[in-house]
């Protein structure tokens, strides 16, 4: 029993060793810093494209032409009317509906202002240039024109 006070003695020393290590780290430890969240990454939007094989649709392939509306001729029959495409540059040609603009490119509708292409089984919708869309007047067929067709001009 002489040792309880020496056992006593190491434990309460012990115990004044981790209050005093305890409380120096307290007061001496570095100020803390604002922590700031990292950025998110932008995810890009889905590709509805990328999906058509998913559901048993063929993948849409880019074209890497360059379409421009130059004109229009819209018949009442919509089979007879016309659209005047430029492709890549090249000097513009006049295209009838269902008929091949580039290989694998077919003129789907005309209309007044715009053009909708069937492009490998998407549709593709060409507009009129905003100086062509004001300069367009819609009037009724010459004499020179079939009964049943309405000409969009081009004003020069």
């Amino acid at each position: 029993m002489k040792r309880w006070p020496l056992i006593t003695t190491f434990v309460l020393f012990i115990a004044l060793c981790v209050s005093a290590a305890y409380w120096a780290m307290q007061w001496f430890k570095p100020p803390l810093r604002p922590v700031v969240a990292p950025p998110q990454a932008i995810q890009p939007a889905a590709r509805l494209e990328a999906a058509a094989s998913l559901f048993g649709g063929r993948p849409v392939v880019a074209v890497a032409s360059n379409f421009q509306l130059r004109g229009v001729v819209v018949a009442n029959n919509m089979t007879e009317s016309v659209a005047i495409l430029a492709v890549d540059g090249k000097p513009a040609r006049a295209v009838s509906v269902n008929a091949e603009v580039v290989p694998g490119v077919k003129v789907a509708e005309v209309h007044t202002h715009y053009v909708l292409l069937w492009d490998n089984g998407s549709i593709r919708r060409i507009e009129l240039p905003e100086d062509v869309k004001r300069r367009v007047k819609v009037g009724a067929p010459d004499a020179s024109h079939r009964k049943n067709t309405t000409a969009v001009r081009i004003g020069s």
